[in-house]
């Protein structure tokens, strides 16, 4: 269910998340404050389709994650005891997809830039969800981890790829390796967390930067960014980049974006962008995304 609250805030009501639309910013907080926020399949799903809901709204421009209560997100919900990571002995293990990396890649996939406001202690499922996001903001006395060595499994949500292209292998290992919670002063200094505030300030600051990204900048612009940044980590050589940044910069200087951007400029004055993220993203560029790779992409292109 859908409603506008004070203040033009539109909000969507779920039961184990909340998500609300303020100003171009879509914030999505997990809801279950008395389970300090633990992962569960219905989270699982109402967390996909908040992200489509932000995705599919030309209105939201920037996306924030964050929790309520005095945990960001305790981990998986460990009630089930042991059999809580078990898949069950009907299902194959060909067929059995992890739900933390169904989320991870569903982020990985998202025009809009995604911020995680961490405001309060992060562990398993609670952390590595956070990697996929552009820019985490963490709370002061936060407790964070990637503990699964320590229960007897194995890294998930695709944090084995996004975690050492964050921080660096050899931080990764030391953090994975040892499944220690460690603080948010650790997380600073090895790179995982833009900075560290009061945990009343952490969504306000997440909020200023998402901000600075909404204003001012092209939707469409930013979506083909974002994507171009997370995907050239798997290029070998910058000829990869050159491809795609000449169509980029040969499609998107034929849109009217461009003619709006440059007059704003000379004229001092805010720009207004007509183009959107759902309609004028060019085909070539979804093609490119399909693809995977730019050298897929290119033996498609010559058919």
């Amino acid at each position: 269910m859908s409603t506008r609250g004070p203040g033009s805030v539109a909000r969507v009501t779920y039961e184990q998340i909340a998500y609300e639309v303020e100003d171009g910013i879509a914030t999505i907080t997990l809801d279950r404050p008395e389970q300090m926020n633990a992962y569960t399949m219905r989270m699982h799903e109402e967390l996909i389709d908040a992200l489509d809901r932000a995705d599919a709204d030309d209105d939201v421009r920037v996306i924030i994650f964050t929790g309520r209560g005095r945990a960001y997100c305790a981990g998986a919900d460990l009630s089930e005891g042991g059999a809580a990571f078990s898949a069950g002995d009907d299902l194959a293990m060909a067929d059995y997809e992890d739900g933390g990396g169904l989320l991870t890649r569903r982020i990985f996939a998202s025009p809009k830039p995604v911020i995680g406001a961490i405001n309060g202690s992060a562990v398993g499922v609670g952390l590595t969800m956070t990697l996929a996001m552009d820019v985490r903001f963490v709370a002061e006395g936060a407790k964070l981890g990637f503990v699964f060595v320590r229960r007897g499994i194995v890294p998930e949500a695709c944090s084995s790829w996004f975690l050492p292209r964050i921080v660096g292998v050899s931080q990764a290992a030391e953090w994975m390796l040892t499944g220690r919670v460690f603080g948010p002063d650790e997380a600073l200094a090895g790179g995982l967390v833009r900075s560290v505030h009061p945990k009343e300030e952490v969504v306000d600051a997440a909020r200023a930067l998402a901000r600075e990204m909404a204003d001012g900048t092209a939707p469409v612009s930013v979506a083909m960014t974002r994507a171009m940044l997370w995907r050239m980590l798997g290029e070998p050589d910058p000829a990869a980049a050159h491809v795609i940044d000449s169509r980029g910069i040969f499609t998107r200087g034929r849109m009217p974006d461009v003619q709006e951007g440059v007059m704003a400029f000379l004229e001092k004055r805010e720009p207004a962008f007509p183009d959107k993220v759902s309609s004028d993203l060019p085909d070539w560029f979804v093609r490119w995304l399909e693809a995977g790779s730019v050298s897929a992409f290119l033996e498609g292109e010559r058919g």
